[in-house]
């Protein structure tokens, strides 16, 4: 296959699962945390412990913008800082008990809506999507 035209699918596809995403995504967060405090939230939920500038990088958000989020999801008391016992210096970030509920009721929102989008697939198209979804993350989303 030319690369030049899988370049333009993979776009198109990306495309696609960021609008896909925002809509399954939609409302589903508290109204007592902003866009980017949820998209931190979210991030940590999947990829925890996290360190801060891991999230830095993922978000495309400067160190200290990055920490002044953390602050105030620290004094929501939705995330916990844990410094690692080798090295004092480096911290790790994970969801509080009351982070994982907040997330726990986002991604049920979540869930809902994208067990509605596959209401009507059939055994066969699951087993696809289960495939597909297998060979994307192996194969390019690494």
């Amino acid at each position: 296959m030319d690369k030049k035209a899988l370049f333009e699918k993979m776009v198109t596809f990306t495309t696609s699962v960021h609008q896909v995403t925002h809509e399954l995504t939609q409302n589903a967060k508290s109204d007592s945390i902003t866009p980017v405090q949820y998209k931190i939230l979210e991030y940590i939920t999947v990829s925890q412990p996290v360190t801060p500038s891991e999230i830095s990088d993922c978000h495309h958000i400067s160190m200290p913008n990055t920490s002044r989020e953390l602050k105030k999801l620290s004094e929501k008391n939705l995330i916990e800082k844990i410094s690692d016992s080798e090295d004092r210096r480096k911290q790790y970030i994970r969801l509080s008990k009351e982070g994982e509920m907040m997330m726990n009721e986002a991604f049920a929102i979540v869930e809902s809506r994208f067990q509605s989008r596959l209401q009507h697939a059939s055994k066969e198209d699951l087993a696809d999507i289960d495939h597909a979804l297998d060979i994307l993350q192996t194969k390019l989303f690494y």
